[in-house]
């Protein structure tokens, strides 16, 4: 593949590659098919502004691909594979969920994708120092899990207060909604699987903006004391839709977040 010269680099459109930052960086030419061929390659090699920004990049460089009748299998399984150092065994999964999505899409108009990038970026800071692996952070959710369900809980409260202390863009308020599990699902090529994801999801989806709901599974984990000022409260058992049997409920509490919602959305009482 010819090397561009600035001068070529300088005559291509923004078109031309499948990433421009926001200083109007262009990386990763795919104006022929052999820079597509080479963007394809190197595309782990970038570093993106925000989750938003890769999934942009990415999708401009598929179309280019098919454009040029290049197939890009490879570059496909890469994007799919999870990060090999995830946990296995035993997990504690941590999912949220932007409440509202569709009212703060619909008031903020193009400005949403900058919320959507501020929150991922808010809840990869929290969980790092945790010790959370992002598996996915997909349309209005991010998905994560812990190796230990105290860590978890940690993680959960630095999102919630980092949450709080945000300024979104439009003086909207955004919160989301916090669910732990704990489980032994199976880690393939694709993430993920077994009943303990799909509950973890059901168990998010049953809270409500600003709040942190656990299981009973991440309440037998915790083995040592949490810190004094978090607490547990017993919300009581709750069947929730595909799932076998009810789930004994649990909310996190702190005297630094709100603790008053009503009762668990998506979820009915087992008594």
């Amino acid at each position: 593949m010819a090397t561009l010269s600035a001068k070529e680099r300088a005559r291509l459109p923004d078109r031309a590659f499948a990433y421009v930052d926001s200083q109007g960086k262009r990386r990763l030419p795919i104006h022929d098919a052999a820079h597509v061929r080479n963007a394809l390659a190197r595309f782990g090699q970038v570093t993106f502004e925000d989750d938003a920004a890769q999934d942009r990049a990415r999708i401009r460089l598929l179309n280019a691909a098919k454009k040029h009748g290049i197939m890009p299998i490879g570059f496909i399984s890469a994007q799919l594979q999870p990060d090999r150092h995830l946990p296995t065994g035993q997990v504690t999964f941590l999912l949220a969920d932007i409440e509202g999505s569709t009212a703060l899409l619909a008031r903020l108009e193009d400005r949403y994708s900058d919320l959507l990038a501020d929150v991922r970026r808010v809840v990869r800071a929290a969980l790092r120092p945790a010790g959370g692996h992002v598996v996915s952070a997909r349309g209005d959710d991010v998905f994560a899990v812990f190796e230990q369900a105290p860590a978890a809980v940690a993680g959960a409260l630095a999102i919630q207060r980092e949450m709080q202390a945000h300024k979104w863009p439009g003086g909207v308020e955004c919160r989301l909604r916090i669910g732990l599990h704990r489980g032994r699902p199976q880690l393939t090529e694709t993430g993920y699987v077994g009943l303990s994801v799909h509950a973890a999801a059901r168990i998010c989806f049953s809270a409500h903006g600003g709040q942190i709901v656990l299981s009973a599974a991440v309440r037998a984990a915790i083995e040592e004391p949490l810190p004094d000022e978090v607490s547990l409260s017993d919300l009581g058992a709750w069947r929730f839709r595909g799932l076998p049997e009810p789930i004994e409920m649990f909310q996190v509490e702190t005297p630094d977040l709100a603790s008053d919602f009503p009762p668990l959305r998506s979820a009915t009482p087992a008594d």
